[in-house]
Order: C-alpha cells, then sequence, then structure tokens
C-alpha cells in the first residue's frame, strides 16, 4: 500500500478530535443492562455526522428482547456517498457498555485524561474504536471529497447482551445485504496491529434438578435438588471439564487458554428465593426442590454443535443412572456458530497493508475467545467479507479502570482510513 501521506497528516491533526469525542462518548452511560442513554448517544453521533454530509438514520428495534417504552432501542447508521460509484466500507460499533462494578480509582463516566490514556468505562470496549472510525471517515472525507463508493458507520445496541437489539435487527432489515454493504470492520479492541477473522462459537443453557419440598427438620421426606446438583458439578469436574481441556483448534484464538473448548458455569440457584436487603428475618425451613445452573459453552470450529449438546445430554444420564430419584431438565437459551472470515479477503488484505505501512510491521491475525457482532453480520446478512480491527486492549474490557490510549486511536484511526483510500479508490497525493 502506498503511502498516503496528506491523508496520514489529516489523521494525526486530529488528535484532539479524538480525545474530546472518546470523552463524550464515555460520558454518556449507555449502561445495559436496563439500556439506558441510548437515543442520546445515537442523537449526539447523528448531529456531528450529519454536519459532515452524512444522511443520517435513528431506528429503533420495536419488538427486539429487552425493547421497552422504558428502555428503547436506539441504533444509529449514516451513510455519505461519495462521487462516483463504488463500494461501500461500513464501520459497526456497539455503543452499550457494561456496568462498572466495584474496584475504579477514578470516575467510571468521567473520561479522564491521563498520561496519554482516557479511562472509563467503555474507553476501550470500544467508544475508543467508535471515535477512531468517525475521525478515520472525517479524515478521508475531507482530503478525498470526490472518493468512489459510499461509508457508513453506525452505533448499534445491545451487544453485551447478544446484539439482538442492534446488528441483528438491523441485518434482518437488509441493512448488512452484500448488494448494499461490501467490506465491514468492526472496531473492537484487539490491539492495533492484530486483524480478528472471526471467533469461536456458543451454546448457553440452563440445566435444572428437581427435587420434592419437605419440612428441613425432615429432610429425609423429601428430595434435596441442591445435593442433586451438586453430584452434576462433580461429574463436569471428574469427567466434561478434563474432557474439553483436550480439544484443540487451528483457529489463531487468543488467548492462549481459548485455543481449547471452555464451560463457564454462568450462575446458580438453588431453594428459597433470596430475599430483599433490607429483610431482616430467617429463611424458612424447606428442603430446596428446584436448583438451576446457566452454562456458558464455548465451543471450536471443527466440534459439531449436535455433539457439544450430547456431551452434556451424556453427563446428566451418567448422573441419572447413579442416583435414586434424579430427574432434570435441559434447556436451551441460544447458540452462536463459529465464524472466520478468508484471510485473502478484501477486507482483511486491505486492513493488513495499512497497519504495514502504519506501524511498519505485519499484521497478526486472531480469532476472538468470544463472539460480538460479526456473528449476525455473517448469519443473518450473509456478508462473509467482515473483521475486527480496533485500538485497545482486550483484556482490558469489563475490568475497573478501563482505558484505551490515545496514540493507538491515532494509529487505529491512520489505519482505517488507509483502509478506505485503498477500497473505495482514492488517488494518493
Amino acid at each position: 500500500m502506498e503511502h498516503d501521506d496528506r491523508l496520514l497528516e489529516a489523521v494525526g491533526a486530529r488528535q484532539d478530535a479524538v480525545i474530546a469525542l472518546t470523552q463524550a462518548l464515555i460520558r454518556i452511560p449507555t449502561l445495559n443492562p436496563p439500556g439506558r442513554n441510548y437515543l442520546e448517544i445515537c442523537e449526539m453521533l447523528g448531529a456531528r455526522l450529519s454536519a459532515k454530509g452524512f444522511a443520517v438514520e435513528l431506528i429503533r428495534a420495536h419488538g427486539a428482547p429487552a425493547d421497552s417504552e422504558t428502555y428503547p432501542r436506539w441504533n444509529m447508521v449514516a451513510r455519505r456517498e461519495g462521487g462516483r460509484p463504488g463500494d461501500c466500507v461500513h464501520f459497526n460499533s456497539h455503543h452499550d457498555v457494561v456496568e462498572p462494578g466495584h474496584g475504579w480509582t477514578v470516575d467510571p463516566f468521567g473520561g479522564e485524561l491521563r498520561a496519554g490514556r482516557i479511562y472509563g468505562r467503555g474507553a476501550c470496549d470500544m467508544k475508543g474504536g467508535l471515535a477512531a472510525s468517525v475521525i478515520a471517515a472525517e479524515a478521508f472525507i475531507d482530503t478525498h471529497p470526490e472518493f468512489a463508493g459510499a461509508i457508513e458507520i453506525s452505533a448499534t445496541a445491545d451487544e453485551e447482551s447478544g446484539g439482538y437489539g442492534g446488528v441483528a435487527y438491523l441485518a434482518e432489515r437488509g441493512y448488512f445485504d452484500p448488494a448494499r454493504v461490501q467490506h465491514v470492520i468492526i472496531p473492537e479492541p484487539l490491539n492495533k496491529d492484530r486483524i480478528c477473522l472471526g471467533h469461536r462459537g456458543v451454546w448457553w443453557a440452563e440445566i435444572e434438578t428437581h427435587g420434592r419440598i419437605a419440612h428441613g427438620s425432615m429432610p429425609f421426606l423429601g428430595d434435596c435438588a441442591v445435593r442433586h446438583m451438586g453430584a452434576v458439578l462433580a461429574e463436569m469436574e471428574a469427567t466434561l471439564f478434563p474432557l474439553l481441556a483436550g480439544k484443540r483448534t487451528d483457529m489463531p484464538v487468543v488467548p492462549e487458554g481459548a485455543r481449547s473448548s471452555t464451560l463457564n458455569i454462568n450462575a446458580i440457584h438453588g431453594g428459597a428465593v433470596e430475599q430483599d436487603a433490607d429483610y431482616t428475618g430467617l429463611p424458612a425451613p424447606c428442603v430446596p426442590d428446584r436448583c438451576r445452573i446457566t452454562i456458558d459453552r464455548r465451543f471450536l470450529i471443527e466440534e459439531d454443535p449436535a455433539e457439544v449438546k450430547a456431551e452434556v445430554t451424556a453427563l446428566m444420564e451418567r448422573v441419572r443412572a447413579r442416583r435414586p430419584g434424579f430427574s432434570y431438565e435441559i434447556r436451551e437459551l441460544f447458540e452462536v456458530q463459529p465464524t472466520m472470515t478468508a484471510r485473502d479477503a478484501p477486507i482483511v488484505t486491505s486492513v493488513a497493508a495499512a497497519i504495514e505501512t502504519v506501524l511498519a510491521r505485519q499484521a497478526d491475525y486472531v480469532v476472538s475467545p468470544g463472539t460480538y457482532d460479526q456473528k449476525h453480520i455473517d448469519r443473518i446478512g450473509r456478508l462473509k467479507n467482515c473483521i475486527a480491527y480496533g485500538p485497545g486492549i482486550l483484556d482490558l474490557a469489563h475490568q475497573p479502570d478501563e482505558w484505551v490510549g490515545v496514540q493507538d486511536m491515532i494509529d487505529s484511526a491512520k489505519v482505517m482510513a488507509l483502509t478506505l483510500g485503498e477500497l473505495l479508490g482514492a488517488s494518493k497525493t
């Protein structure tokens, strides 16, 4: 890829702008759950992009999971047409963030700038990436106003809870149809020299063991569902976890531990319902007749999803064979297939060349341990030419004192801008 010095200088000159935009985004607490301030952040971005000649749509995901009058699921899609026919490059970022949690030493929604880092919930995941894509597009439009094709920027809802009120909703309505959009970059925090080609698969399910309620002073008259679940957990430790640790993928999944299959026990609930925090009484003496766990199974592209589920069913049957009166139910919550874009796809080769130009080193190719909105662009939109690329360190996501580096955002914005030049036919100066 040739150097486009004018474009690179235009991005570099926007350091104050990328800082200010990132801070403004962080200071809108778009917490999910429940889904706060979605319209506010979409309107702010829409106003900015409209001033740069983008046609802006604000789209509410009516009827999507969690959409309500109190917490409507708002999305923004902005499109800027070039001066000539050509492809469309789309930058998709989610605007929602998870709860701050405990352990912060700075205001999680303050956007504090300190020693070249901007701190706040969502700084790296992924408001820094969103800001970098906006700055890249603005610099490119200013330096190459007669570019071919179109540029789109979207800010979408609910990626942190599956993306069904965001990218999935838009994909179902044709926004990622390959006839409309040809190239997609999702600026998730994967490090500025990495191209993320895809992600592992996921299967979430609830497992419930059944018992019989009785007075706690006479537990022999009941059947304790929690003890039954204890046997399930013991069987997982003895057989399932070792089995999964032995499975390995050829996908370049990071970090190294995620190259094996994994299982997380996301939650466990059994017995009496927890009372409100201000309740000062004692619990009632009852044998629990229900116990439930939620499992989060991440699987590899080499695995058959039917086999993934059969392993859990077989485990439950082994427990049932050993325990009189044991019964259970498995309820599937959702499933996502693994995906991986080919290394010779146009968006991959263009971003790789831009990384080499900006950073003077070759790109590293990785696969994400967890899913992100590429799953909907691939599965629903049927668009394969999609990657994740953005500033930020993945390990900082969802952590206290989350931050994104200013120089990382500038470098990533330069990569994104050069990619626009490569794919949209801009002449070099």
